[in-house]
């Protein structure tokens, strides 16, 4: 049973900061394509931010670029969402995936059909 648990959501002022957690079970870690995708209502599904499991190969999108951190900690099958000086178009709700390491290395990371598992999401409110 492959399971992404999501946690750190939450309600916060614009400038503010959260930081997001991704643990996986169930499926091998090493050697995975790691990203946050968020969906506000009525949006398309984005992603945001995604990490290679081995070697630690990052990418952002544009609109978080400088703003938000993607990490992980391997001992512990976790990724992390640093986001900082968040703003009221952050409001979303965040969603963890995992797919094959191929996705982070071939250019595959936006693309929501690249991903196998899905967590079920983690809800962020900025107000202004």
């Amino acid at each position: 049973q492959v399971q992404l648990v999501e946690s750190g959501g939450g309600s916060v002022q614009a400038g503010g900061s959260l930081r997001l957690s991704c643990q996986a079970s169930g499926v091998t870690y090493s050697r995975k394509c790691m990203a946050w995708f968020r969906q506000a209502p009525g949006k398309e599904r984005e992603g945001v931010a995604s990490i290679y499991t081995d070697g630690s190969i990052t990418r952002y999108a544009n609109s978080v670029q400088g703003r938000f951190t993607i990490s992980q900690d391997n001992a512990e099958n976790t990724v992390y969402l640093q986001m900082s000086t968040l703003k009221p178009d952050d409001t979303a709700m965040y969603y963890c995936a995992a797919g094959a390491g191929g996705v982070c290395l071939r250019g595959w990371h936006f693309l929501p059909t690249s991903y196998n598992y899905w967590g079920q999401g983690t809800q962020v409110t900025v107000s202004s």
